[in-house]
């Protein structure tokens, strides 16, 4: 029999910030098990929209006696899997229309129920009572090769299914909805290759969550952009970090990459908590209408937790950052531009504030600009990707011997650019391109001083939503 564990703490973080993207009321589904299988169960549906597609969650709760063999547990555990296989196909059939990729999961909470006669001084009277205790089991690839590839069809997406503990223990070591969205990606993918080779390429839920911390995937997608920052002459040349992380995750360096895993989640942490703080004030009672203040909150959620472990890690390490600083910068303020390593259209202008009297970077100064400055960003950054701007208006406190981050912020969605303002920015990145490298070959043929052509040319206003 499973060895039973006790109940899960909360991750209050990692899953509000899931929440944030639940697109309907959770609902109660109803299971078509046969009846020869004898087996009662609570199911609850969960529909999320995430950036890069929708995630369908079925939790099902399976309260069994605790005098179940091993076997009647197996049965009983086939029999809901089986079930929700069922209702996969349903809601494929009547999603068939869409488009949106969707991963569907099943998390699975087996429950033994111990019924109990109550002693009350010795009197034991006729009241029963009910321990329940949910148990420690998973499933593997070779679950799927054994017991339910006959069931999948051969263009269907399998359903993923994981133990409640697995699934809340994916979710802790993730943090980040977009971190999740690449774990479902590699774990299905996984799963598909070992159907294809008769070979269970994981035993357990919890190997596969751990192969996928130290794998290529969970930097992949920060690569990709930063690639790209430095092709649309964004930045100079690759990002630090990432260059140390990648190296560690190919070396197979184990003690680097915990002390990188240690960083990512502390400073993902930090990032919800600051995050959560500048959402509230964005939903404070407002003179716009409550659909608009609603629609912002929306906004500023789904644009801040949208930050994988990585994209976190950048912003944080700018932050902490400033004490380095010399005075002079934090005297006078000053801008720190960073990116968004989950999505390539997200900017972010960070600016300190001086503590000058009377620096014209001051929060007095500065504070009631946000949205003019987040404007006037849209409309110059040369990139074509761009879909919104992110000012942060910071400002360090310090009361006795603690110091306070005190976050102005505000978010401006861009507009896409049209087929000239494409062509335009296109041209704009070649010919600076071009710039950089004519002045990079002068420098290497000429050992003396040099005239460096600096081309000052603007990239073509575009719309922004107000």
């Amino acid at each position: 029999m499973p060895d039973a564990i006790k109940p899960l703490s909360e991750r209050p973080l990692a899953l509000e910030a899931l929440n944030c993207y639940l697109q309907l009321s959770p609902s109660t589904v109803s299971l078509s098990i046969p009846q020869t299988a004898d087996v009662e169960c609570s199911a609850c549906q969960y529909a999320y929209k995430l950036p890069k597609g929708a995630l369908r969650i079925l939790e099902v709760s399976l309260p069994l006696s605790i005098m179940s063999s091993t076997a009647d547990i197996e049965t009983a555990r086939l029999a809901i899997v089986k079930a929700a296989m069922i209702w996969q196909k349903q809601s494929v059939q009547r999603d068939e229309d869409s488009n949106t990729v969707t991963h569907k999961v099943l998390v699975l909470d087996v429950q033994l129920v111990d019924h109990q006669i109550s002693d009350n001084d010795g009197i034991k009277e006729d009241k029963r009572l009910s321990v329940t205790t949910s148990i420690n089991h998973s499933f593997g690839a070779r679950y799927f090769m054994e017991h339910l590839i006959a069931d999948v069809g051969k263009d269907e997406q399998l359903l993923q299914v994981f133990s409640r503990q697995d699934w809340y223990l994916a979710i802790e070591r993730v943090q980040t909805p977009c971190d999740l969205w690449q774990f479902l990606d590699f774990h299905l993918t996984h799963i598909n290759q070992s159907l294809i080779s008769g070979v269970a390429s994981f035993e357990t839920e919890t190997a596969i969550i751990n192969q996928f911390m130290h794998s290529d995937t969970l930097l992949a997608q920060a690569i990709g952009v930063d690639n790209a920052l430095i092709k649309n002459g964004l930045q100079d040349k690759p990002n630090s970090a990432l260059v140390a992380m990648s190296l560690a995750q190919k070396q197979q360096d184990v003690s680097l990459q915990h002390a990188y895993q240690q960083h990512q989640k502390q400073a993902s942490i930090l990032w919800s908590q600051l995050s959560g703080q500048i959402i509230s004030l964005a939903s404070e009672p407002s003179i716009t209408t409550n659909k608009k203040v609603v629609d912002a909150q929306t906004i500023w959620q789904r644009q801040l937790l949208d930050e994988s472990l990585f994209s976190r890690h950048e912003l944080i390490r700018t932050l902490y950052k400033h004490p380095e600083r010399a005075l002079t910068m934090k005297e006078n303020g000053y801008v720190i531009h960073q990116h968004s390593y989950t999505s390539l259209g997200r900017h972010y202008v960070m600016i300190f504030y001086g503590k000058g009297k009377d620096t014209a970077q001051s929060r007095a100064v500065i504070q009631p600009r946000l949205q003019a400055i987040a404007q006037d960003v849209a409309l110059r950054l040369p990139l074509v990707e761009l879909h919104h701007i992110i000012v942060l208006g910071i400002e360090f406190v310090l009361e006795s011997d603690d110091t306070y981050l005190d976050i102005d912020a505000w978010i401006q969605p861009v507009e896409s650019m049209t087929q000239r303002e494409r062509q335009l920015t296109k041209q704009l990145q070649r010919l600076n391109q071009q710039n950089k490298a004519q002045v990079q070959n002068s420098q290497s043929v000429d050992d003396g001083p040099s005239t460096r052509i600096q081309l000052n040319l603007n990239v073509p206003a575009r719309p922004i939503k107000l």
